[in-house]
């Protein structure tokens, strides 16, 4: 399907249909080829290597890498994690979101609005690792006032990035 030509403005960027199908093309397969990639949105290699390096130098496309299964590595429990702080001052965030760069078992960690500060989504071999994790870490990082814990039972939906 050919795209149409109807230009959007992302970041103060303009982006273009091939630009969006481009983009797509990645999310499903972050190691497909330019002369695949040129294939399956209908550009030669040429442009479609040009407006690849534009997306990366607007801050479009940020990296690549690969999705790697935590469950075979044998991180099988991931527990989702709100944090409350004592003080929501930008020393105390700042502590605690150093000491939250020193923890692999954190996977991703987000300032929230709301009643809680943080959530993280710690991953871990079990939940003996993870009470481990919890009182020897966790709770004794600075400014840290009550922790919530969530275990997810599945995941419905995953995806690595939404595009226009």
């Amino acid at each position: 399907m050919r795209p149409t030509w109807r230009t959007i403005v992302v970041n103060s960027t303009k982006i273009d249909a091939f630009d969006i199908q481009i983009l797509r093309e990645l999310r499903t397969d972050g190691r497909i080829s330019l002369q695949e990639l040129s294939e399956r949105i209908g550009l030669s290699a040429t442009p479609v290597a040009r407006r690849l390096r534009h997306l990366e130098d607007v801050g479009i496309i940020t990296g690549y890498c690969a999705l790697i299964d935590e469950v075979a590595l044998g991180y099988e429990v991931s527990v989702f994690v709100s944090v409350q702080l004592d003080k929501q001052v930008d020393v105390t965030l700042d502590q605690f979101e150093n000491a939250i760069q020193a923890f692999p078992e954190v996977v991703d960690c987000w300032l929230m609005t709301g009643n809680r500060d943080y959530l993280l989504r710690v991953a871990t071999t079990g939940l003996a690792a993870f009470e481990t994790f919890l009182t020897g870490k966790l709770t004794r990082v600075p400014g840290v006032a009550n922790i919530e814990s969530s275990i997810p039972l599945r995941r419905v939906k995953s995806g690595v990035a939404r595009t226009p």
